[in-house]
């Protein structure tokens, strides 16, 4: 039973697919050259993923986006270029980001997405770093955006050009040329654009591919204006360069054009002898795409002839040798392979989706963690310094308790003094130490609240105090106040109210025990950059004065010398002042008692 040419054309168009799962098993042995280096860029990608290497993952994504290029899968080149610009993005690398996003713009422009091109040559335009690439991406930007003014495209091309000339970007200035020359298509200007696509032609002449598909142009230009002669000149010029290359690609492509010019000639008989070649020569290269494009104009041919024997004739020739022709074709194998590593590709980004995802919520549970354990730290923090600020208010209170507690024994010591003139009816001294004493205590009051007060402000304090226990026992002892003139008491501060109570110890203790006058000295002088009181009495020594002591006498001095010591050492850790009391007795050829206090020297109150 016969077949008609529909009939065959259907089973052809359907027993295509069948040979990418033909060549799983027949196994052909041919060269693979396009889905082994599609498997080797799939491997660096994939070498990538795993160790994370997002630069590395964004250049195998522009690879894998080149072999679709090449291939002439557009639309797959334009997704992969989109992957690698949204890392090259993340990475923030200017240099990538202008080379990718000019590639993805030429798909996009491929593909007539003239607005989304227009934006991505802006962007390229806009991270370029070279100036020339500025100047290019600038110059293609304006010209989708004046694609309603050809003379504008024009001038923008022709500026391009001579900046791509100069930089010596041989590929762009071919492109460059052949933008100009479909400029001059649409302007119906066919002579132009034969000498655009001819100056284009130079700066490819290493690439047999681009140098076909060029000439080809022409030679389609000059079969339209009847210059069928030209046409067919120039096809076989490249004609004989791939016979002689054994580009056999090419050679196809060749046959098939002058297939298609000798059909314009009305040479028929030249025009199947042709079309039967570049059928001939895909069968022996398994190249079934061409075969079949070969085929279908054959077929086309003999059906508008009405010539049906022909037709079946190539139908059951290529029906014969399907299987061979299956097994040797190469380009099967290819699709094959970009299908399978295609796989692997989405795959590897689930895995990495995946992977970063766990990564995410391990960094989420660690910032968290991080976040709870700086939250401890800071409570623990804010807890030791309120308990910081607790103890120090805490001593400062016991300072000022302290402090206060030497009012009330100082004020009861003076009332006993009074008390005593009054019950020896002396008037006038009464009124004359009330007088003193009112003065003192005004000055005392005013120095209440001060942990620090300058050294003259201590003295004169202390000269006061000295001055009213002088009027109660002047029989008793004289006092001598000293200086030390590289001393500034004006300027420099000490701790209030601890050097009075050892001025009290000496008058009441020592000197009011000693049979003839006493000589109290009190010095201030600037020793080893500190501050050093010294008391010096020449009374009876502490030896004797616990003696003479009545055991209610011994509580009450022992109670007096511990206030002192315990404000020394609240001062001390309050302020680090590192305040430092010595009492010693004079040696047996002298009677009497020494107390030295050191303070540091502070010019400014803490």
């Amino acid at each position: 039973m016969r077949l008609s040419c529909y009939t065959f054309i259907f089973l052809l168009s359907m027993l295509m697919p069948l040979g990418a799962a033909a060549q799983d098993t027949l196994q052909p042995k041919v060269k693979q050259s396009k889905s082994k280096k599609f498997e080797s860029d799939t491997k660096r990608l994939e070498t990538s993923f795993k160790k994370n290497d997002e630069a590395g993952i964004a250049r195998g994504y522009e690879s894998v986006a080149q072999r679709f290029l090449d291939k002439g899968d557009n639309a797959k080149a334009e997704e992969y270029f989109k992957k690698a610009l949204t890392v090259f993005t993340k990475l923030k690398s200017a240099d990538d980001i202008s080379r990718v996003s000019r590639s993805l713009a030429k798909v996009q422009e491929s593909q007539n997405k003239m607005a989304a091109a227009a934006s991505n040559y802006k962007k390229a335009e806009e991270v370029a770093i070279d100036k020339s690439a500025e100047r290019i991406n600038n110059a293609d930007f304006n010209r989708l955006q004046n694609a309603s003014k050809p003379q504008v495209q024009t001038k923008l091309i022709d500026e391009k050009i001579q900046s791509l000339d100069k930089e010596k970007q041989k590929d762009e200035v071919a492109e460059a040329y052949v933008q100009k020359a479909a400029l001059n298509f649409e302007n119906d200007d066919a002579d132009k654009a034969i000498v655009n696509l001819k100056k284009a032609l130079p700066y490819v002449k290493d690439k047999p591919e681009k140098v076909a598909e060029i000439t080809n142009q022409i030679a389609g230009t000059y079969a339209e204006n009847n210059e069928f002669d030209k046409a067919i000149n120039l096809t076989q010029q490249v004609l004989s360069k791939a016979e002689n290359s054994n580009n056999v690609d090419t050679q196809i492509k060749q046959w098939q054009t002058l297939g298609g010019i000798y059909f314009k000639k009305k040479d028929t008989q030249k025009a199947v002898n042709a079309l039967r070649k570049a059928y001939d020569i895909s069968f022996a290269n398994g190249k079934t795409a061409d075969a079949k494009a070969s085929l279908s104009q054959l077929l086309d041919y003999y059906r508008a002839r009405g010539d049906q024997q022909k037709s079946i004739a190539l139908y059951d020739e290529f029906f014969r040798n399907f299987d061979k022709l299956i097994a040797s074709d190469s380009t099967l194998i290819d699709a094959k392979t970009f299908q399978l590593t295609e796989e692997k590709i989405k795959q590897l980004e689930s895995e990495k989706k995946l992977k970063d995802e766990l990564i995410s919520k391990k960094n989420l549970f660690n910032y968290v963690l991080l976040g709870s354990v700086i939250l401890l730290l800071l409570l623990f923090f804010f807890i030791v310094r309120a308990l910081r600020a607790i103890q120090t208010k805490n001593k400062e209170i016991a300072l000022q308790s302290l402090r206060r507690e030497m009012n009330p024994h100082f004020i009861f010591n003076s009332l006993n003094s009074v008390n005593q003139f009054i019950s020896q009816n002396n008037e006038r001294e009464a009124n004359k130490y009330l007088s003193s004493y009112s003065t003192l205590m005004r000055t005392m009051m005013e120095n209440s609240n001060r942990d620090f007060v300058t050294v003259a402000n201590e003295i004169d304090q202390l000269t006061k105090y000295l001055e009213l226990e002088h009027m109660r026992f002047r029989d008793k002892f004289d006092f001598v106040i000293s200086v030390d003139e590289n001393l500034d008491a004006e300027t420099t501060f000490i701790p209030n109210m601890i050097v009075q109570p050892h001025l009290e110890n000496a008058i009441w203790h020592g000197l009011r025990y000693k049979e003839t006058k006493g000589l109290l000295q009190l010095k201030f002088t600037l020793k080893s950059g500190k501050v050093c009181v010294t008391i010096d009495d020449d009374g009876i020594g502490l030896t004797k004065s616990r003696e003479l002591k009545t055991k209610n006498q011994l509580v009450h001095q022992s109670r007096g010398i511990t206030n002192t010591r315990e404000r020394m050492a609240l001062l001390n850790e309050l302020y680090k002042t590192e305040i430092e009391l010595s009492v010693a007795e004079k040696d047996a050829s002298q009677s009497g008692t020494i107390v030295t206090i050191t303070f540091p020297v502070i010019n400014k109150i803490p």
